[in-house]
């Protein structure tokens, strides 16, 4: 079997400036459990549709050119060395459309959302350039980047359980295929199991990819969704009326007082932005920590540059809703939890992630898999949430060095949760100043975890 490694651990790249380019079966192994689990995840992706016809009536055919465009720039982070499966902004997803809201639906609108995205694909590809980006990683005090974190996950499971929410449209559904899939991913029975039986095994390769065929047949059996009706040949993308009533070709440039009054909420996005930045980190620590044959090079400021320069280029071909985040945090811990079983599991990460990355863009061509799946966009977009929700909390709670942290971190997770992320941001500094003081970047460190104590004995 051909090894993909260099003699210093790291995966083969062909060095570009910043960037190290990467490509299936020359650089990685293709993992087609990886590649099956992204035919039918691709369902995520496509609930992306209901939040654009919703947001600025765009059609259906149009706002599936506009996913499949998004699906198309997924591919940079692992082709340029970032080692990571992206997404969404979730969190950020409502606090968005609110500000969109506030412009009457039309141009105005559309160029409201095209001054946003462009802004938020400038800035960060400007703090990633600089090396910025890992200042603000490294500076933000461990209370902060708790709060915001555990904020973005509680954030996740509200949208799912508020009034009117998916969990409403979709209650067994949604209840059994989140049980299933929570007990596949980090039940440590499940975990011995996999270790026991071949069968159980490549189950759990599997990932969602079980859970998602299961809802397709769950939601029509408690008439939660109707039966899929399947489609032959290809998906229809409407790139030419996404381009001449929706973008910048068909109705020019915002006017330079629509990106300044985009400023405000921009700054909002990229904190929680940013929480995804430091819970990929988070994640890809863990699986350097287990995985010791594959050095993993995680750059900040190189994420920052692709997502940015992903959101840059969707404001210009094709604005979105969803916006272009660094990490989809479900499909991650997914990838990463396999990529953690060993090397015969997965040989690299950037195997798992590109090969996942390419199953989602070959399930949006097909127009049997988009037909089949469509009917559980809703239950697909609950699941990503609810698994993100989970890992949020968690890794966010780690980042705290202290109970204090603990306390603080708490309640800037709440009022992100309900007030938005500027509140949350401004609410986190003013209680790392009032208690903390002249410690305000470093607080304190009690060894409330065991992870910060030389003492590995678990006492």
């Amino acid at each position: 079997m051909r090894d993909y490694r260099r003699q210093d651990g790291e995966t083969l790249y062909w060095p570009l400036g910043p960037f190290k380019v990467r490509l299936p079966f020359i650089h990685y192994r293709f993992e087609w459990p990886d590649y099956l689990q992204g035919l039918l995840m691709c369902a995520v992706d496509l609930a992306a549709i209901p939040l654009m016809t919703e947001l600025l009536g765009m059609p259906f055919e149009a706002a599936l050119a506009v996913v499949m465009l998004n699906g198309l720039l997924y591919l940079a982070h692992h082709l340029l060395g970032d080692p990571v499966v992206p997404g969404w902004i979730t969190p950020a997803i409502p606090l968005l459309m609110a500000y969109c809201q506030t412009f009457p639906e039309g141009p105005e609108r559309i160029h409201a959302l095209i001054a946003f995205q462009l802004l938020l694909g400038v800035f960060c590809i400007g703090l990633g350039a600089t090396g910025l980006s890992r200042r603000v990683v490294n500076v933000v005090p461990p209370a902060i980047k708790a709060g915001i974190i555990m904020g973005a996950g509680i954030a996740a499971v509200s949208t799912v359980f508020e009034a009117g929410g998916r969990f409403e449209s979709f209650p067994w559904t949604i209840s059994i295929a989140i049980g299933i899939a929570f007990y596949l991913i980090f039940s440590r029975h499940f975990a011995v199991l996999k270790n026991r039986n071949a069968f159980w095994s490549t189950l759990g390769k599997l990932g969602i990819f079980p859970i998602i065929a299961l809802a397709i047949m769950i939601a029509p059996i408690f008439s939660e969704a109707p039966w899929p009706t399947i489609e032959w040949g290809f998906s229809k993308p409407d790139f030419a009326t996404l381009w001449n009533e929706y973008t910048v070709f068909g109705l020019g440039l915002p006017s330079p007082g629509m990106f300044l009054q985009a400023i405000p909420t921009m700054l909002a996005a990229y904190i929680v932005l940013f929480g995804d930045v430091l819970q990929g980190k988070a994640l890809l620590h863990e699986a350097d920590d287990a995985r010791q044959d594959e050095k993993i090079d995680y750059d900040a400021d190189r994420a920052h540059m692709i997502f940015g320069g992903r959101n840059a280029t969707m404001s210009i071909l094709g604005p979105d809703v969803a916006m272009c985040g660094p990490l989809w945090a479900a499909m991650h811990v997914v990838i990463v939890e396999r990529f953690k079983a060993g090397r015969k599991a997965m040989d690299s990460i950037f195997g798992g992630a590109g090969s996942f990355r390419w199953g989602t863009n070959t399930g949006l061509l097909l127009m049997p898999i988009v037909s089949l799946v469509e009917p559980i966009l809703g239950v697909a977009l609950a699941l990503t949430l609810l698994i993100q929700g989970y890992v949020s909390v968690r890794i966010g709670i780690l980042e705290a060095r202290s109970q204090r942290d603990l306390g603080i971190a708490g309640v800037i997770a709440a009022v992100l949760a309900v007030q938005g992320a500027t509140w949350a941001f401004a609410v986190g500094v003013a209680l790392c100043l009032l208690i903390y003081g002249r410690h305000f970047f470093r607080g304190e460190n009690d060894h409330t975890f065991s992870k910060d104590t030389d003492d590995t004995s678990g006492r």
